[in-house]
């Protein structure tokens, strides 16, 4: 007789692409992933996958059943979901990713208070930088600050975010503020290194305007970058959720103005368009929304330059 958790942990594997990761996205051990997934095999009477040392493969057999098995699965999570929703509770599992520094800042709180509000979700917050595989690593959504997203996926936004270029009192009274988008090109400048001195773009009556600061430093971390803009070291290009309290009056940095909006962007919650969103993804996205506010809360404190 098959066994929901054993195709749970088969799909897991063919998904993550390995049993290490399957048993993390599980909360299991190991050893209980390949106990489960041998258990499949002997009961389809088949190999699934192919193991070595260093790789896995879905066999022909593996190919054929992963894509059902995965469907089976996920109409089980939405009726087991509709069920719960019926009686007007939000409850069960739910993981979701989120920016280290973004969520660190101002997610955290959020979700902290839709917790209290919810106490029967289980959610797995997962910080993290790189831009996640929203099927393939099994999240139910991912929060992302940039640009809407490729693929089959679909976006809401959360919130605006919108930039200012910040320096310390200390580095405006030895280097002097830069009075133009062409004046940056002398000052040093603090870079966001998954982007590269290319992000400095601002909107001019002409179009889109590149800068080219000297490097300072090249960090992938913004609040890195807000520290290091504090300490003197250059010019950092920022978005406003991490520098609004440091700008306040008497504050550790200065709104510079160079006759120019620099870009901005959006956050967004993001999950895939291959099956229904559930009530417990959209709940979290209007509590967020609703918590960073309109404007969000860092944009309504932030002086302008």
């Amino acid at each position: 007789m098959l066994k929901l958790e054993s195709a749970a942990a088969f799909v897991a594997i063919a998904d993550a692409g390995s049993i290490s990761d399957a048993a993390r996205r599980l909360q299991v051990s190991k050893s209980v992933v390949s106990e489960r997934l041998a258990e499949l095999e002997r009961a389809l009477g088949t190999r699934l996958i192919n193991r070595t040392t260093r790789s896995l493969a879905l066999t022909d057999d593996g190919t054929a059943f992963y894509a059902r098995a995965r469907r089976i699965l996920q109409e089980v999570e939405e009726a087991a979901t509709e069920i719960v929703e019926r009686r007007g509770e939000l409850s069960g599992r739910m993981r979701i990713s989120a920016p280290v520094s973004f969520g660190s800042l101002h997610v955290s709180k959020a979700i902290m208070s839709f917790l209290l509000r919810h106490p029967k979700i289980e959610l797995t917050l997962e910080l993290d930088d790189r831009f996640v595989n929203l099927s393939a690593d099994g999240y139910d959504a991912v929060i992302r600050h940039g640009p809407a997203p490729d693929g089959d996926v679909i976006a809401k936004r959360l919130a605006p975010s919108r930039r200012v270029l910040v320096a310390s009192p200390d580095y405006i009274k030895q280097h002097g503020k830069p009075q133009s988008i062409a004046g940056l090109d002398a000052h040093r400048g603090i870079i966001y290194s998954n982007r590269g001195a290319a992000d400095w773009r601002f909107k001019a009556s002409r179009g889109m305007v590149h800068a080219n600061p000297q490097l300072a430093l090249r960090v992938n971390n913004g609040i890195l970058m807000r520290d290091a803009a504090i300490a003197g070291l250059g010019i950092a290009l920022l978005p406003t959720f991490f520098v609004y309290q440091d700008l306040r009056k008497g504050g550790a940095l200065r709104a510079l103005d160079v006759g120019a909006e620099p870009e901005g962007a959006m956050v967004h919650m993001v999950y895939p368009n291959d099956r229904r969103i559930s009530t417990k993804v959209r709940a979290l996205t209007q509590w967020l929304r609703d918590a960073f506010g309109t404007p969000p809360y860092w944009d309504a404190r932030t002086p302008s330059a």
